[in-house]
Order: C-alpha cells, then structure tokens, then sequence
C-alpha cells in the first residue's frame, strides 16, 4: 500500500451517506462477522438482512458532535471502517467510545486498521474535542494486542462476559486511549 492508494474519509450526517456507500458497509459487516470477526454480531453466520438495520442505525445516528463514520477505500473499493460516539452528559462529555472497527480480512495486515485508527485519534482530539477514548474488545482473539501496539491500554477485564458459545466464555476487555 502506498500512502495514494489509501482515501481515508469522514461523515457526520446521515445524508452524506450515498447508498452505494451503505451497501458496501452492509456487505464489509457482513465477511467481516462470518470470517469470526469480533465486530457486533456475536453469532455468525449473518446476511444482508441483519446487518443493513444495524448500519442504519449507526447513518442515522451520524452527527458532528457526537457519532462519526470513518471510512478507509483503495481504488474505490471499501477496505475498512469504524464508528467512534460520545455522550454529551456533562460528566462525560470529554471522552468518546469506539465501535464496529473492521477490515476486510483479505485486506488485512495491509496497514488500512491502523491508518484508520491514527486518523480517529485525530478526529476525535482535534474536531471532537475529546481527552480519551474507550472501547471494549473480546478476548480471545488477539484485539488487546493489536490496540495495544496503536498506544491503547487495558484498564481492566469482565472475565467471561461474553458467551458464544456453551463452553466458550470470553473476557470483555476494557480499554482506554488517553491522552490523545
């Protein structure tokens, strides 16, 4: 990858979305969640019919202040995205939660997760206007490494949170990016 071929893009309302846009969302949710992709769905397979609701519910929500849509392309075709919100309550208004990072997995280890990760640390610190970042990633398959290597850190773990499975309980990990 060369830093050409990479469009990094934003969206802060719903009507920036086009539907091609959506669809490719839809789709790239879809590979990701039956590829075993911790990604929102917890029991794959899913289709179109699953995951078109829940992306609406994410362009819907799309405002400046407190929902943004990252989108990373190569040559038009999407490679990745991510959802980062805040909650305006005054108490916690400073910070943000990141959701639904994902990269087509035959377009992993290219570089494109943490081109998108680097872009929402701006994003969120310097058009947001956040301090910190959350998220909360599932054990198991290796995301507190990945985040850990973009500066993120594990601030704590609800063992065996998640269950995917009758005997495959898995650790919600909590982590946190501050300062950004």
């Amino acid at each position: 990858m060369t830093d050409n071929d990479l469009l990094l893009q934003q969206f802060t309302a719903p009507h920036q979305v086009t539907p091609q846009l959506r669809q490719a969302l839809v789709e790239c949710w879809v590979e990701v969640t039956n590829s075993g992709g911790a990604a929102g769905f917890p029991f794959p397979p899913i289709d179109e019919k699953q995951a078109a609701p829940a992306v609406d519910r994410i362009v819907g929500s799309l405002a400046p202040q407190t929902s943004r849509l990252l989108t990373a392309t190569v040559e038009g075709e999407l490679v990745g995205w991510l959802n980062v919100r805040r909650d305006t309550f005054e108490l916690i208004a400073h910070w943000g939660t990141l959701h639904h990072v994902q990269t087509r997995p035959a377009r992993r280890g290219r570089g494109f997760g943490v081109a998108l990760m680097s872009e929402l640390r701006k994003i969120a610190r310097d058009e947001m206007g956040l301090e910190q970042l959350h998220l909360a990633a599932r054990g198991g398959v290796g995301l507190e490494e990945f985040y850990g290597r973009l500066g993120w850190k594990e601030v704590g773990r609800w063992p065996a949170a998640l269950r995917l499975a009758p005997s495959d309980d898995r650790d919600e990990i909590l982590m946190l990016l501050a300062p950004l």
